[in-house]
C-alpha cells in the first residue's frame, strides 16, 4: 500500500493512476513528436490547411463565407464549453455530497471503491480533467474572437504582398485557438478514462489505454487523416497566386 496521508492506495491503484497521468500529461508532446517525424498527423496537418485558407480569406473581397465558418467554430467551440461546465457542476456535487453521496455510490455493484477518501480521490481526478478541459475551451474561445478581429482589419484593397501578411497573421492566430479547442475536446476522452477509476484500477487502465489508442488511431489512421494529409499535399503543391 502507498500512504498518502488519509489516502492509500494499493500497488495496482497507484500504477493507474501514474499511467494515466504520463499519457495525459504527455499526450500532446507524443503526437507534436509524431508528426516532426513525418506521416498523417491531422492536428499537424491541420495547421498548413488553416493557415492556406486566412491566406486565401486575405485575398478575397467578400469574406461572408469566411466569417460565417469562424463564427459556426466559435459556437460549437462555445457549446462543448457550456457542456463542459455542466458536467464540472455535477461532479462537484457529487464529490460534496459528503457522506449521503459515497454511501449511494459504493452501494453499486459496480463500483469499486475501499473508501470516502479513496471515492473523493476519484471523483477529484475526474474534475480535475475537466477542469483543465474547460480552461482550454476558454483560452480557445478568446484567441477565436482575436482571429474575428484579425480578419475584420484585414484590408479588401491591397496589394499581394500585404494580403499575405495579413492572412499569414490570421493563420497564426487561428492555429492555436483552434489548438486550445481540441485539448478541450480531447479532456472528455481522459475525463471518461478518469470515471473509469470508479470500476476498479484495470478497467481505469484499460480505459486509459483505450482513450489514447482511440485518440491517436483517430488523428494517423482514420479515414479523416488520410484525407487531410492528402489535402494538405494538394496544397502544399499548388503555388500560390
Amino acid at each position: 500500500m502507498i500512504d498518502l496521508g488519509p489516502l492509500y492506495l494499493s500497488p495496482l491503484n497507484a500504477a493507474a493512476l501514474g499511467l494515466f497521468a504520463v499519457c495525459w500529461l504527455f499526450y500532446q508532446p507524443l503526437l507534436d513528436l509524431m508528426g516532426r517525424r513525418g506521416g498523417a498527423v491531422i492536428n499537424t496537418d491541420l495547421a498548413v490547411v488553416r493557415s492556406a485558407w486566412m491566406r486565401n480569406m486575405a485575398k478575397r473581397q467578400g469574406r461572408f463565407m469566411d466569417a460565417q465558418l469562424l463564427a459556426q467554430t466559435l459556437s460549437s467551440s462555445s457549446f462543448f464549453a457550456s457542456s463542459n461546465l455542466i458536467l464540472i457542476a455535477a461532479t462537484a456535487g457529487v464529490l460534496f455530497g459528503g457522506q449521503a453521496s459515497f454511501r449511494n455510490v459504493s452501494s453499486l455493484m459496480v463500483v469499486k471503491t475501499s473508501s470516502r477518501v479513496l471515492f473523493e480521490a476519484q471523483l477529484a481526478l475526474v474534475l480535475v480533467t475537466l477542469a483543465r478541459g474547460l480552461l482550454d475551451f476558454i483560452w480557445g474561445i478568446r484567441q477565436l474572437n482575436y482571429v474575428l478581429a484579425a480578419v475584420g482589419a484585414t484590408p479588401e484593397a491591397a496589394d499581394d504582398a500585404t494580403h499575405h501578411a495579413f492572412g499569414d497573421i490570421a493563420g497564426r492566430l487561428l492555429n492555436p485557438a483552434l489548438h486550445s479547442v481540441n485539448s478541450g475536446v480531447r479532456g472528455y476522452y481522459f475525463a471518461l478514462a478518469a470515471a473509469a477509476w470508479l470500476f476498479g484500477p484495470l478497467a481505469f487502465i484499460a480505459a486509459t489505454l483505450g482513450a489514447v489508442g482511440l485518440l491517436v488511431w483517430r488523428q494517423r489512421r482514420s479515414p479523416a487523416a488520410y484525407a487531410i494529409a492528402d489535402l494538405r499535399r494538394l496544397l502544399e503543391a499548388t503555388p500560390e497566386k
